[in-house]
């Protein structure tokens, strides 16, 4: 039996295929984004930012005007953004209407610090201007280590990229960088040499042809955004349209902006998203920036859910059962990360676990039985790291949640393969019903909203989030899973041990947790789900009958 287990465990190791779930070493961190938010930003809430950008490719050179409106929330007379600090600020101004109104302005490290000349009142709107130029960071490792990707296409002209989740959009443009603030709208400008084309978020309102040889895109954005998921994707692209019908009722246009030279290859992949939109809607609910559109731009980077135009560098590759895996993990995103937004870093795996999970489940989908997930289980186990909780429940920044310490340049996987696992563990606690009813709630909150396209489908939700609308779906209690799983890092002992014609079973878990967690037992043929209550169970085992803990792969225990 230990030979075959042995054996099992070895041809596991190699069945484990997905890369977002192995560590990278980058040999580097992110300057980071998120954490613990200030006074003065906790101070006010963006609604809208305006970012007027001029791109020059042959110096690698931005020089940009950003205005953002923003709400008082809390009196305050420092007006704080980030920006990085490659960045040269000309000036800040104070802007009402056409009138400007220049204020003092000072950097520290990564930050504007904006004195108003009177202490702004809850309840006001403020308009405030920033004009910077500079090199932006080159990023080393992107997407996981961003800034700006400059490249060339394969007849030399540029193309060039933004990525910067781990880091932040301050690398590019003046921000609020905190997850818990999301505009409601942006105004993108763009202005690039002709032929270039730039491909962003929301809908292409205009195209300005210059004098000088060049052309500003004009995007508006009308689904409120975290900043992260805000690009700018610049090549001599070729514009793929199509468009399909909404699980809503209504129409999804679909824009793929590719090089010239995978402009066929381009409609074999959205031919291939079209089924990956039908599986996410039938568990999800509707695609939810329909209003917007469905956008992918082939980027020099592997890819990144950039919120209406996601981020494609896989180079139309297909694994063993035809799929895409970068571009169904990145659209995926557009429910697990642009819908359903966490308020703070902490809670990062709502993006990845969740999304992750969907991976599997789509795999599961198409080989038409979980074999292939309960094969690869013992590795995908093993792969997780265990060094700190997935969901703590303090402010957390990208780097603490991204990468491992003590130094943080090699990335931990377990946002990514251990949420999927939890969410596996609890679909066999809740079972299937409770379970999808409970992903397609966490979605969309009421199902009144899934006709709703105006913005206020996105929403915010934490792991606490979840936990109440699993209990309420499920009508269980659930604070013992949550603690075990996601407030602390160390995976829970599953202890069997034969005595006679008896099976003695017990949880054991750090610092003693309540675990009640049930376990599937066969013996013989027949299988069997045994309640532990209080972590412990004995049942009859006849002499000289094998037995088999957990044979469908569910429980994630240490090895």
């Amino acid at each position: 039996m230990k030979q075959k287990l042995l054996f099992y465990s070895l041809v596991c190791l190699l069945l484990l295929c997905v890369p977002s779930y192995s560590q990278r070493d980058f040999s580097a961190r992110p300057t980071g984004s998120g954490g613990v938010l200030i006074a003065e930003q906790a101070s006010y809430d963006v609604k809208h930012y305006d970012l007027n950008l001029r791109v020059d490719p042959s110096e690698q050179s931005i020089k940009g005007v950003l205005t953002v409106k923003a709400r008082i929330v809390k009196p305050l007379d420092k007006f704080v953004l980030d920006l990085d600090t490659p960045f040269t600020v000309e000036s800040v101004a104070l802007v009402n209407g056409k009138n400007q109104q220049p204020l003092n302005f000072e950097r520290k490290a990564g930050r504007i610090w904006i004195s108003f000349p009177v202490m702004q009142k809850v309840g006001q709107t403020v308009d405030v201007r920033v004009a910077y130029f500079g090199k932006p960071r080159v990023a080393p490792h992107p997407p996981w280590i961003g800034g700006f990707v400059w490249s060339k296409t394969a007849d030399g002209q540029p193309w060039f990229a933004t990525a910067v989740q781990n880091d932040g959009a301050d690398l590019w443009f003046p921000v609020k960088d905190h997850p818990s603030d999301k505009a409601d709208n942006f105004s993108l400008h763009f202005t690039v040499p002709e032929p270039l084309v730039a491909a962003s978020n929301g809908v292409l309102r205009s195209v300005d042809k210059n004098a000088d040889g060049t052309r500003t895109f004009n995007w508006y954005v009308s689904q409120p955004a975290s900043n992260y998921v805000i690009a700018l994707n610049v090549a001599p692209y070729k514009l793929i349209e199509d468009k399909m019908q909404s699980i809503a009722g209504d129409p999804i246009p679909i824009a793929f902006y590719v090089l010239p030279e995978h402009f066929d290859k381009g409609q074999e992949l959205i031919n291939k998203t079209k089924d990956y939109v039908r599986f996410f809607e039938e568990y999800l609910g509707p695609y939810p920036f329909r209003a917007d559109k469905l956008g992918i731009a082939e980027t020099p980077h592997l890819g990144m859910e950039h919120q209406s135009i996601i981020a494609y560098g896989n180079e139309f590759k297909y694994d063993a059962e035809g799929v895409d895996t970068l571009m169904f993990h990145e659209l995926g995103h557009e429910w697990w990360a642009n819908l359903v937004t966490a308020p703070d870093w902490n809670d990062f795996w709502i993006h990845e676990g969740f999304q992750s999970y969907m991976d599997a489940l789509y795999k599961d989908r198409l080989r038409g039985s979980r074999e292939g997930f309960i094969k690869s289980l013992p590795a995908r186990i093993k792969n997780t790291k265990n060094v700190k909780p997935v969901a703590p429940r303090e402010a957390r920044t990208t780097v603490e949640m991204y990468m491992l310490p003590p130094d943080y340049t090699k990335s931990d996987s377990d946002i990514y393969g251990k949420g999927a696992l939890v969410l596996n563990s609890l679909r066999f606690v809740v079972g299937d019903k409770a379970f999808f009813s409970s992903l397609r709630r966490m979605a969309y909150a009421d199902p009144r909203t899934e006709k709703i396209k105006n913005g206020k489908q996105a929403h915010f939700a934490t792991t606490d989030d979840f936990l109440r609308i699993a209990e309420r779906e499920s009508g269980k209690d659930l604070d013992w899973f949550f603690e075990v799983y996601l407030r602390q890092p160390v995976l829970p002992k599953f202890i069997s041990e034969k005595k006679g014609n008896q099976l003695i079973l017990r949880w054991e878990t750090p610092n003693n947790l309540p675990f009640p967690m049930p376990v599937e037992v066969k013996v013989g043929d027949v299988t069997k789900r045994v309640e532990m209550v209080n972590g412990t169970a004995t049942i009859p085992l006849p002499n000289e009958v094998a037995y088999e803990i957990d044979p469908n792969g569910w429980l994630l225990k240490a090895l």
